[in-house]
């Protein structure tokens, strides 16, 4: 696995490193101690599995409440998604700033989703499907979300949305203050 920082602290991408021959390839796609050896959560608690219809199916900003805070590996295994982490950490040397990735079939990227940052990604292609690893388990009154839109975090996605769910269309703006507040401390 090729491991790549970006923008949000502690957000890496991971590419494969395929060893090919007349059959194909072989590539691990995820490994205990190369994520440990690397400071990321190698824990894994669940599995989700999203199906997408439509192109331009938004999908986010979701994070979790402390002590429910997940960190994701996200990958695209049919189709294609413009996936974002964005850092709501007070204290993060990068409070407040996003990284988006095209995740495809195609070029088998993953993205790690650190504790603490919210998630999300729009589908660039009709019938997607994401799969990411969790290292929390779903914790319905842990659950939060940001708006897709705030202009907070102004979030620059690639194609608007065709089809939000009614929860997150509903999710109130947010300022960096507001966030830092909820989350027990200033930014």
């Amino acid at each position: 696995m090729r491991i790549t920082p970006v923008a949000v602290d502690g957000a890496v991408t991971i590419d494969l490193e395929e060893r090919a021959d007349d059959r194909g390839f072989f590539a691990r796609a995820w490994c205990e101690h190369e994520f440990r050896d690397y400071g990321l959560n190698p824990r894994i608690s669940q599995v989700n599995f999203s199906h997408n219809i439509r192109r331009g199916t938004l999908r986010g900003m979701h994070y979790q409440l402390s002590p429910h805070e997940e960190a994701k590996l996200v990958r695209c295994v049919r189709g294609a998604i413009f996936d974002v982490v964005l850092d709501i950490r007070p204290g993060s040397p990068t409070f407040g700033a996003w990284h988006g990735e095209e995740l495809s079939a195609r070029n088998r990227r993953m993205l790690y989703v650190p504790e603490g940052c919210a998630h999300g990604f729009i589908t660039l292609e009709d019938d997607t499907d994401a799969l990411y690893q969790v290292s929390e388990p779903y914790a319905p009154g842990a659950e939060q979300g940001i708006r897709w839109d705030d202009p907070a975090f102004a979030i620059a996605w690639p194609i608007a949305p065709a089809v939000i769910s009614e929860k997150d269309a509903a999710w109130p703006l947010a300022d960096r203050d507001q966030i830092a507040a909820e989350r027990g401390t200033r930014a």
